[in-house]
């Protein structure tokens, strides 16, 4: 069974793309902010992440900062506000493999998520 570790400190963005991933079939995992998720990567060494980019305690894009140069493979998605492009563009220039803007449906994240995964 594929792994999503969710990273978002909104409960409602994690419920929903949580449903999302448990409605095609992965183990999800959950992280509420940055640290938790560069905490949470080795353990769970996830086939996917979803990333939020504003959290409390540590933000997204520095929580790519960590575990990228450890797991140059991580198949980071970051999800985004609009305005954010500045920091989309930092993401992704460490690591992070691809974006999605909210608000977005379903169909909008699986088809990133399987070109990412080559499904």
């Amino acid at each position: 069974m594929p792994t999503v570790l969710v990273v978002d400190d909104a409960l409602f963005m994690r419920t929903a793309v949580g449903n999302m991933f448990k409605e095609w079939g992965y183990d999800v995992h959950i992280a509420t902010n940055g640290k938790e998720a560069v905490d949470l990567y080795p353990q769970i060494l996830p086939d996917i992440v979803t990333m939020d980019i504003t959290m409390p305690i540590m933000s997204g894009l520095d929580a790519v900062k960590q575990i990228v140069p450890n797991y140059p493979d991580a198949k980071i998605i970051m999800i985004t506000a609009l305005g954010q492009q500045r920091i989309i563009v930092e993401a992704l220039e460490y690591g992070a493999k691809d974006f999605i803007t909210k608000p977005f449906d379903s169909t909008q994240l699986k088809m990133v998520v399987d070109k990412l995964l080559d499904l």
